[in-house]
């Protein structure tokens, strides 16, 4: 029982408090903005392809879907929400010195990681819910407004979509591991943001320059997540190789990450003096 409610109360901690609301507004603006902005585009560059010349190399590769790579936009950028509100789970703690009074009530510290593990979890998948609902009406409306497929009426579209959910969820445990990792709250925000708007794209970038690098590059954790879910922008944004995952690779790559983050964070941090 220990368990259940040190679950319930990591919960109650996250719904009692702003963070999680103002994330998921965030969250749908921005996938909104993209998904929506770029199917108009690419409704716009079919209907006058003329003119679209005129604008750069608007050419996709062939047989590519627009549907569903309108609506990884959920995952593909929007996967930076959910390992802020993990890692913010846990920073919140040290920030706010609420730590003492948590492990009072909990002794077991790893009962308390666990819990804030398994919350994030949900969590996370709540925000890919928000995130894909987001991405589905904000591209499919483009899509539509121009006559062309939103490919809804397609099973594969949908199992993307749950796929993309799950890699939400899991993003947000490797918040957690990330939190538990460095628990300075200021450091843990810049370290998200860093890796995720601007390291990680320019290592995909450049691994995909060469075959070699490229079958390393495919096991960072944006290109895992890109192949759990299955459609990308970053997949047609490549200048050079596209290697991939299969779908259960890249979903074990983004567990094993947030699994092993969790674990040394739970094993050295998480351990120290918090008094």
């Amino acid at each position: 029982m220990t368990v259940f409610r040190s679950i319930a109360a990591e919960f109650q901690k996250v719904f009692t408090t702003r963070m999680w609301w103002l994330l998921a507004i965030l969250l749908v603006v921005y996938v909104l903005f993209l998904a929506g902005g770029f199917g108009a585009f690419l409704g716009w560059a079919v209907e006058n392809p003329d003119a679209a010349e005129n604008v750069g190399n608007t050419q996709l590769p062939p047989g590519i879907q627009l549907g569903p790579l309108l609506y990884s936009f959920a995952s593909s950028i929007g996967y930076v929400f959910p390992v802020l509100l993990g890692a913010l789970a846990v920073t919140g703690e040290f920030r706010h010195k609420t730590l003492t009074p948590t492990f009072l009530a909990v002794p077991h510290r790893s009962v308390v990681l666990g819990s804030k593990y398994v919350s994030e979890l949900v969590l996370g998948a709540g925000l890919g819910v928000i995130a894909f609902a987001t991405s589905v009406a904000g591209g499919a409306a483009a899509l539509s407004a121009f006559g062309l497929e939103t490919g809804l009426d397609d099973s594969d579209t949908w199992a993307l979509i749950g796929r993309g959910v799950l890699a939400m969820a899991l993003w947000a445990t490797i918040g957690v591991g990330l939190g538990a990792l460095v628990p300075n709250q200021v450091a843990a925000i810049v370290i998200v943001l860093a890796f995720t708007q601007f390291v990680e794209p320019i290592l995909r970038l450049g691994a995909s320059l060469n075959d070699v690098t490229a079958q390393i590059g495919q096991y960072l954790p944006g290109a895992a997540s890109d192949a759990l879910v299955g459609a990308s922008f970053y997949t047609i944004a490549s200048v050079g190789s596209s290697e991939t995952l299969d779908w259960w690779q890249g979903g074990l790559v983004l567990l094993a990450i947030g699994a092993v983050a969790t674990i040394i964070g739970g094993a050295t941090t998480w351990r120290r003096d918090v008094t």
